[in-house]
């Protein structure tokens, strides 16, 4: 699992704006590059901090309630998955429907992500963007059918945009001090 984080301004160097303060850093520091995957991974994160795993998951849902973390979840790689063929749909929807639409189609298991765009007129129409992973072209092309039956009168348009390389995921990264912690 990964820590996935996105500060509204750049993280301050101390625990002014964004309420940070040493433990928070460290804990942010010891999960940037993942959870372990024990069964207590809060406690193994705490346990060199010198901290119970309580107060880490604490502190943590802190930070996320805070805004300083948006999430914190599984990142797979699709690919190590044998989800070979991975598809950003983008649609054409009538605005009139897009909110109601975009949560149905949010809600549906096996949708990764799924977000309200701005159209750019009169090169990209689409408005609604849907990520698809599927074990093969067709299997995307078929999870795509379904979403157009879905959304219906609503949908004018759609397009497939296959992925062709893999990109790093990762989160915020903090750059380690040197010298003592403030």
């Amino acid at each position: 699992m990964s820590v996935s984080t996105c500060p509204s301004e750049p993280l301050a160097e101390d625990a002014g704006a964004n309420g940070l303060d040493a433990i928070d850093r460290a804990i942010i520091l010891a999960t940037q590059a993942g959870l372990p995957l024990v069964p207590d991974p809060w406690g193994a994160v705490g346990k060199p901090l010198g901290l119970a795993g309580e107060e880490v998951r604490a502190r943590l849902q802190r930070m996320q309630q805070s805004g300083v973390i948006r999430r914190i979840a599984a990142v797979p790689n699709h690919y190590r998955l044998g989800y070979v063929a991975n598809g950003m749909t983008v649609w054409d929807v009538d605005d009139a429907h897009i909110e109601r639409l975009g949560r149905e189609v949010a809600a549906i298991p096996g949708v990764s992500h799924c977000y309200r765009r701005p159209r750019h007129l009169p090169e990209w129409p689409y408005n609604l963007f849907v990520m698809l992973h599927g074990k093969s072209q067709a299997e995307v092309e078929r999870q795509a059918e379904a979403l157009r039956e879905r959304l219906g009168e609503a949908c004018r348009d759609h397009r497939i945009l296959y992925s062709s390389r893999i990109l790093k995921k990762t989160g915020l990264r903090l750059a380690r001090r040197t010298g003592p912690p403030r």
